[in-house]
């Protein structure tokens, strides 16, 4: 059976489950809660808006080279610290921050590399973080 693989990288948005980082994060801000940050803060993550995922997964339906894997991420490589930033900026809030030690076996930087996808799938993230937290921002106000 010919089939593809996508390797989804953080995939966020509306809807988001609750037990997830930027949801997580955001409802902290909205209730001053303070949001536990591990380690320094400098370890990155490759985020993917859930309509860029959907986007490449039809994209892989129609396109993709059975056999082949593909890597499925918004594009460039974000601190936590930089998340944080771009929340209090959607939110309007300043994030309040507990400090925490590093966990053990956490990776410190993770990057999707694309290529092949933009090749193949013709995949381009469209969704910036910014626009797309403000997305999940708005969402989650609207379910409190």
């Amino acid at each position: 059976m010919p089939a593809v693989s996508l390797r989804y990288f953080t995939v966020y948005g509306p809807r988001q489950r609750p037990d997830m980082g930027f949801h997580k994060f955001l409802r902290a801000v909205e209730r001053g809660e303070p949001i536990t940050r591990f380690g320094d803060g400098e370890q990155t993550r490759d985020f993917t808006f859930v309509a860029d995922a959907v986007a490449a997964t039809i994209a892989a339906a129609t396109k993709g080279v059975p056999g082949r894997v593909y890597n499925i991420g918004g594009g460039s490589r974000v601190s936590v610290n930089q998340v944080l930033e771009i929340i209090g900026r959607v939110a309007g809030k300043r994030p309040i921050i507990a400090a925490a030690p590093t966990q053990k076996g956490d990776m410190r930087h993770t990057y999707a590399d694309t290529s092949l996808a933009r090749t193949d799938l013709k995949f381009a993230p469209a969704v910036p973080l910014e626009e797309g937290l403000a997305a999940e921002h708005q969402w989650l106000l609207e379910t409190l």
